[in-house]
């Protein structure tokens, strides 16, 4: 084995440690190591894409001596690279961009225990992007459930201790069913890799035998990830949870927390059941709850009238667009699921980021009526909202329209019905995204009365104007060169499943 193929394990373990170091430090020298990490784990992502696509091939990395049914190992591809430089980007930009109201939002003798959290959220993300097993997986789910929890809670205060505890009900929730589906599978195949799952899986498909226990332990993992990742009808812990927190919490989780888990349901579906098990049912139900999720997600949206919650409310139907790729049962409608996974996590922190500053810079909070005119008060902020906002609506040259283009094209290629559905749900869906996103953004440039051409009294925040700067170009060059990441994304799917 090469040295560089270690780097994955490293990219779990150094977080685990850095929490450790973190939770002993004081305020300062923790936001220190988790700013460093964060920049490391991006560089470690980007040597893992840049020598598996020079291999070539994905391979198995075992941990410990132990192999099945117990073993626990790492699975490690281009796939899992791109995945990867795309979620640690999202979490250094948004611990960048959020950095000042970090300080702010947050009490001193609280941020090294923020740090931790952090540095356990980003173990947990390179967990589920690499694992190969149920057991691991499961463990980091509950790491990541716990470090979610405390990030929302981080400011202390009554709105955001209520979201945190709705969010941390459902998500034990969620969590329940999730190990209720492994604990039924491991009963029927005796195996936690997913390998070995896939063969004793085609075993009991060809036999015909215990049908109905194997596609229930496949719909109770789904349906547990399905409401930790906010698909609609499960979504109502989401807007509190995350339109109440500091502004780096509200982009950190809004961009990767539902995506993880995502990656995870596609991993365990295309490596564990594959296409057979979706066309005994399981792929028709997620198409459903998808569809509805896209349009529903959008209506709520539109009916808020407050900035952060709005853009919460939209994180629903962008979680549709991903399920409804996945549920296609294809490697185009996965393929698709994927690209709009990188899409909307760059677009949604951005939105985040931006939204925080332009209620810092409006008086008495977020609602509509005050943050009139803040896209003069804070110029940077409101370019990068109406950025994001098209690349959601699905505006040309941003990551928003290419992640349409490839979902529409899934569909096509699948036809029948189903490719009906796929074309009326985004396009009514991007009807009601340019009623909500084109309300909100010419709200922000309306004239309110007050001195607009005046920027914040506050001092420049480098941090901040590089991260949005970082971010902007990111959907711009997801937009641009969609094709491209899109190729990159097929060559990885080759090895992937």
């Amino acid at each position: 084995m090469q040295l560089w193929q270690n780097i994955p394990l490293f990219l779990i373990v150094c977080p685990l440690m850095c929490a450790v170091v973190c939770s002993v430090l004081k305020g300062k020298a923790a936001r220190g190591v988790m700013a460093a990490l964060s920049a490391l784990v991006c560089v470690g992502m980007g040597l893992v894409l840049f020598f598996s696509a020079r291999m070539g091939e994905s391979y198995a990395y075992p941990m410990g001596a132990i192999g099945a049914p117990y073993g626990n190992e790492l699975r490690v591809g281009i796939t899992e690279g791109i995945v990867g430089l795309a979620f640690s980007l999202v979490i250094f930009l948004s611990v960048l961009g959020g950095w000042r109201k970090l300080k702010a939002d947050v009490p001193e003798n609280k941020i090294h225990l923020y740090a931790a959290m952090v540095c356990l959220l980003t173990s947990a993300m390179s967990a589920m992007t690499f694992t190969n097993d149920l057991f691991t997986s499961y463990v980091f789910i509950e790491i990541s459930t716990i470090a979610a929890c405390a990030l929302i809670s981080a400011t202390n205060k009554g709105r955001t201790l209520y979201g945190a505890a709705r969010y941390m009900l459902m998500n034990l929730l969620g969590s329940g069913l999730f190990l209720l589906g492994v604990s039924m599978l491991y009963c029927l195949t005796g195996h936690l890799l997913f390998p070995q799952i896939e063969e004793h899986v085609k075993m009991l498909l060809s036999s015909r035998q215990y049908l109905t226990p194997l596609s229930l332990s496949f719909v109770l993992m789904t349906l547990g990830i399905a409401i930790k990742s906010a698909l609609y009808p499960f979504h109502t812990w989401l807007p509190n949870a995350y339109a109440s927190t500091t502004v780096a919490s509200s982009a950190l989780l809004s961009s990767l927390i539902s995506k993880m888990y995502i990656f995870l349901l596609i991993k365990i579906f295309f490596r564990s059941a594959g296409a057979q098990l979706f066309a005994e049912g399981i792929g028709d139900f997620l198409f459903m709850f998808a569809v509805v999720g896209i349009v529903m997600g959008s209506v709520d949206a539109i009916r808020e009238h407050h900035l952060s919650r709005m853009v919460a409310y939209s994180s629903v139907a962008q979680i549709g667009y991903i399920f409804l790729g996945i549920s296609l049962g294809t490697e185009a409608g996965m393929a698709a699921a994927l690209f709009h996974i990188l899409a909307h996590s760059a677009a949604k922190s951005m939105l985040f980021l931006a939204s925080g500053k332009l209620r810092e810079v409006s008086e008495k909070g977020d609602g509509f009526r005050n943050v009139r005119g803040a896209g003069f008060r804070a110029p940077l902020a409101g370019a990068a909202f109406a950025v994001g906002a098209c690349s959601l609506i699905g505006v040309p040259l941003l990551g928003g329209f290419a992640s349409k283009i490839f979902l529409a094209q899934a569909g096509i290629e699948l036809g029948g019905w189903r490719m009906a559905v796929v074309l009326g749900a985004l396009a009514v869906s991007t009807v009601l995204n340019v009623i909500y996103m084109l309300r909100t953004t010419l709200t922000l440039y309306r004239p309110s009365g007050r001195q607009e051409m005046v920027k914040s009294p506050l001092r420049k925040d480098v941090c901040f104007t590089v991260a949005i700067l970082a971010l902007i170009a990111l959907n711009v060059f997801l937009g641009v060169a969609g094709g491209q990441v899109m190729e990159w994304i097929h060559r990885g799917i080759a090895l992937f499943v």
